[in-house]
């Protein structure tokens, strides 16, 4: 007889380079859970044909990455925790009060991107009563508002590329201190530095004032695909006189952690993990892109 393995996926675009899988086996190992997890590519206008397919085929949870968090906030029938005021998710599941269904299955979606960061940065630097700045304002960043503002910090400054984006989204956290701030208006010294963006993969950086990470811890939610190699704001970042700096290595397998226990309810171990991913990513064979952000 054939034993199923239950499924579980991560939905993307690009994908290919995702380490999702690896994490994933390795939480199955230390855990004893039997699964099967894989890469899922949609195309960038039909997220919602390619997860449909997957839970109809017996799919039972799904993380979700770039560029589709908003999409899934959308597309799922309701939001637990973080998710609902983050307006993205990175993880989906079957809801378990719902039972076996008849039908399509009731889909719940969550978003464990903040508590992620917040898991991978308390080894790091206290929350509490720092000056923060947060560069970005995508799905990324709107998964870790939230828990970054009930560590009760002394300021959150949100600044982006497109203004007004900032500006929308910290009218969503208007009961917090939540500041936005243009480009042009920005004035430390800040504790932390949170990059929320993309840009440093290909090398771009924000235009800021390398005064502005002077004695501030730096954290680049993207890492590289070079193993040890820093992204490039995490470059800049030491070289303009950053207390330290950090890619989102840590953030990616603690969400996935976090993931995890949603599925399955036991949270995994991480000890080790990044060191692992590290010298695996050091491997000589050709990677397919340059970086990728925290949460595939």
């Amino acid at each position: 007889m054939t034993v199923s393995v239950p499924r579980y996926a991560v939905i993307g675009h690009p994908i290919a380079h995702s380490l999702s899988p690896q994490i994933h086996q390795i939480f199955a190992e230390r855990t004893g859970i039997q699964l099967s997890y894989e890469r899922l590519l949609a195309p960038r206008d039909d997220f919602a044909g390619v997860a449909s397919a997957f839970f109809e085929d017996a799919g039972q949870g799904l993380n979700v990455t770039l560029p589709f968090k908003e999409v899934a906030h959308a597309w799922v029938a309701h939001h637990a925790g973080y998710a609902a005021r983050a307006g993205a998710v990175n993880t989906i599941a079957i809801d378990p009060v719902s039972g076996p269904p008849r039908g399509a299955p009731v889909l719940v979606g969550h978003n464990t991107d903040g508590p992620g960061l917040l898991r991978d940065l308390s080894r790091l630097l206290p929350l509490a009563g720092a000056r923060i700045l947060v560069l970005g304002a995508g799905g990324a960043v709107r998964g870790v508002l939230e828990p970054i503002l009930e560590r009760q910090p002394g300021q959150v400054v949100l600044c982006n590329r497109t203004a007004s984006r900032a500006d929308a989204l910290a009218a969503d956290f208007a009961d917090h201190r939540l500041q936005a701030c243009a480009l042009v208006d920005l004035s430390g010294p800040f504790d932390l530095v949170v990059n929320g963006t993309a840009a440093s993969l290909s090398g771009d950086l924000l235009p800021i004032a390398t005064d502005l990470v002077q004695g501030a811890w730096c954290y680049d939610m993207a890492y590289t695909r070079d193993g040890a190699a820093a992204t490039a704001f995490c470059q800049w970042a030491a070289a303009s006189g950053a207390a330290g700096v950090s890619d989102g290595l840590g953030m990616l397998v603690e969400q996935a952690a976090l993931a995890f226990e949603i599925w399955h309810g036991q949270l995994p171990e991480t000890h080790g993990i990044v060191a692992r991913l590290r010298n695996a990513l050091t491997d000589p064979a050709p990677n397919p892109t340059s970086g990728e952000h925290p949460d595939g």
